[in-house]
């Protein structure tokens, strides 16, 4: 087994990023664990603090997005930004409440968005809500994506997070194009995606706006 190999095992045994599983080097999505329940890989992400870059699907622990600097970065500013706009309605009955990268639970697998919003909601029939019981979903999921690849993240909000009417209704995705070590990120896209919106013949859920922006 090569070196690297065992210390990007590191990750999910002891919560390690060791400096010599050379991350940057890996084909992503990699096969972290495999033959995990959904508990423990709940346990392990909470103990680690590893949200909205691991996923959990039928006993598999897979990563999709490294915690890099522009990715951190980027969800930081966001969530920033998003407090701010609705700032005006705190402590009123339209408050809206952050939830972070709150863990979720359908289809036999489990994501965490980058970000995640929703007004005061009343519990929802067992077993439709977010954890698998009757926990109601968030309305707004933001998922930024450096090393992750476009298309995965397209695919989680076509067929898990906009699955239909009774998840997520909005979905924000930014992706910022990849760069070298000790450069600065100088271009991004970002993409919003309603649930109400009408799909494709193909089932593909068509985005309501697409920005492509310079950053800088």
């Amino acid at each position: 087994m090569p070196d690297y190999t065992y210390f990007r095992s590191l990750w999910w045994k002891e919560g390690n990023i060791h400096p010599e599983a050379k991350w940057e080097e890996a084909t992503l999505p990699h096969v972290l664990a495999e033959g995990v329940t959904l508990d423990e890989y709940e346990r392990r992400t909470d103990e680690f603090n590893v949200h909205g870059l691991w996923e959990w699907t039928n006993y598999k622990v897979s990563v999709y997005e490294l915690p890099l600097d522009p990715h951190e970065t980027c969800v930081s500013a966001i969530i920033k930004y998003i407090n701010r706009s609705w700032s005006g309605v705190d402590d009123t009955d339209a408050s809206i409440m952050g939830q972070g990268a709150s863990r979720t639970r359908a289809d036999r697998s489990g994501k965490e968005p980058d970000a995640s919003y929703r007004p005061m909601k009343p519990r929802v029939p067992t077993p439709t809500g977010s954890d698998g019981k009757r926990k109601p979903w968030p309305n707004i999921i933001v998922e930024v994506a450096y090393t992750e690849s476009i298309e995965h993240v397209f695919e989680k909000v076509k067929d898990y997070w906009l699955k239909d009417l009774s998840r997520a209704h909005d979905a924000i995705v930014v992706k910022i194009d990849p760069i070298f070590e000790d450069e600065t990120p100088s271009r991004m896209r970002a993409w919003h995606f309603c649930s109400t919106d009408r799909r494709t013949r193909r089932g593909e859920l068509q985005h309501r706006t697409h920005v492509m922006s310079n950053i800088g």
